[in-house]
């Protein structure tokens, strides 16, 4: 049983003793600390949207979820099954105090997570965070009486609300897209993707989708981290069915990967690299992405004519540093894609419209497209911590250890050497230290990943 708190949000596995897992006492618990956080900002608006990925655990954490909010005092509108950038588009268009997304992202099915929205549809802050979970810390909670109880309201137009933002967007060829006469196989991993993106890619006009694993259960066919390792069933069907390439996304749809037509990987990492690429081209500017991203949006962001500036890990620290540098696009190497002019958060479906104008405009095959994009490798590895471990003590000794390289302690440890890198941070969601390196050879990204791996077993 794991409960982690965070920036990112609540998130858990579900069941076990309350404090130590995803209960219906903890959903309730951190939901009222929500609810009152909210009325403390703002006591007149009383309203906040939700919104679920296709988890086994989504109706029952969303009832919990609705009836806290409720007894609050506290009108809900209902989004139902959604997407996690559907929710943060809906929040704004409601004129809402707040939004919860009901995911534990690309976590397996026996997690859920209440993903917390402010009242611009953007993540709340690290310091809103920490005073929410104070809230929660002292249950300081007033529930409203029988006859200030919220509202509840079902509303599933946002479907066709995103998707119509993404087709009408500017930079959206939805022509071009249409003559181009793709053939797409999708790996929607049994969520609300099976619903989300073969209806955005019908009205982008492309007519030959097939979509795997497309109902709607959480009970995912396989890991749903959209990752090499576990997309070997899209990579086969875009082979053998000849398709012109494949779209995976994770089970909240805001997280965007490729597979080329030969079912090799386009890259997670090269995502935000090609849409950057299609947007610098149409606006310059400047882009953001995190330190553990690779370098090949810096490449392409000043052959653009532009600035690239990193962030810490983690989406509002992604979306902070854009708004200080004014980022016409920006995002994560995880295939997070964040157009600030539709809204500050990580989006498949404007992914997806952007991503295929440019290889509809290109003329170029999914493969020959990320041939055009320097290469680079990022080796990804983690450790996974037993309770009690220092990581600030062995963060230190590794500091102490390459103290005559570049070093950025910004985010968790990031080491420079020459043109390599190597990043180690401890995860906001997961009790591990990740450690990512990246070279122009895939070898020497692998052998400085092993080195800091076994630096940090000597320390531990």
């Amino acid at each position: 049983m794991a409960l982690i708190k965070s920036i990112s949000g609540i998130r858990g596995t579900i069941g076990g003793k309350p404090g130590e897992g995803l209960s219906p006492v903890d959903v309730v618990k951190f939901t009222a600390a929500y609810g009152t956080w909210l009325l403390k900002q703002n006591a007149e608006n009383r309203k906040v949207v939700i919104g679920r990925d296709g988890r086994i655990s989504g109706e029952m954490v969303k009832q919990l979820v609705v009836s806290t909010l409720n007894g609050l005092g506290i009108d809900v509108v209902d989004l139902d099954l959604s997407t996690t950038p559907t929710v943060e588009i809906a929040v704004p268009l409601e004129q809402a105090a707040g939004g919860i997304i009901l995911t534990a992202s690309h976590n397996p099915r026996e997690w859920n997570a209440l993903k917390l929205l402010n009242a611009k549809g953007e993540f709340i802050s690290g310091a809103d965070g920490a005073e929410l979970l104070d809230i929660a810390a002292r249950e300081d909670f007033t529930f409203a009486d029988v006859n200030k109880l919220g509202s509840y309201r079902k509303d599933d137009s946002y479907l066709q609300k995103h998707i119509d933002l993404v087709v009408n967007y500017p930079l959206v060829d939805k022509a071009a897209i249409e003559a181009a006469g793709f053939k797409v196989v999708v790996d929607a991993v049994n969520s609300t993707g099976a619903i989300f993106v073969p209806a955005l890619l019908k009205a982008l006009g492309v007519k030959e989708v097939t979509t795997l694993f497309d109902d709607v259960s959480g009970k995912f066919a396989h890991n749903p981290e959209p990752l090499p390792e576990n997309l070997t069933a899209l990579s086969n069907e875009v082979d053998k069915s000849n398709a012109d390439f494949g779209i995976a996304v994770d089970p909240d749809v805001d997280r965007l990967c490729f597979v080329c037509e030969d079912g090799s990987m386009f890259g997670e990492e090269y995502t935000l690299v090609a849409v950057a690429d299609y947007v610098l081209k149409h606006r310059k500017g400047n882009t953001v992405s995190n330190m553990s991203s690779t370098q090949a949006l810096k490449d392409i962001t000043l052959k653009n004519g532009g600035e690239y500036h990193p962030s810490a890990v983690g989406e509002v620290n992604v979306v902070n540093k854009m708004k200080a540098v004014n980022a016409v696009i920006g995002g994560e190497g995880n295939g997070g894609i964040i157009v600030p002019d539709l809204h500050y958060g990580r989006d498949a479906l404007i992914g997806i419209g952007l991503f295929l104008s440019h290889l509809a405009q290109s003329k170029k095959t999914m493969k020959a497209l990320r041939n055009s994009y320097p290469d680079y490798f990022i080796s990804k590895n983690k450790i996974e911590l037993d309770k009690g471990i220092d990581v600030k003590e062995i963060f230190e000794k590794i500091k102490g250890k390459y103290k005559n390289q570049p070093l950025n302690t910004e985010d968790g440890l990031k080491i420079e050497f020459d043109k390599d890198w190597v990043h180690l941070r401890t995860s906001n969601t997961e009790p591990i230290i990740r450690i990512y390196a990246e070279s122009q050879n895939e070898t020497t990204a692998d052998n400085i990943a092993r080195k800091i791996m076994q630096d940090i077993k000597e320390f531990i």
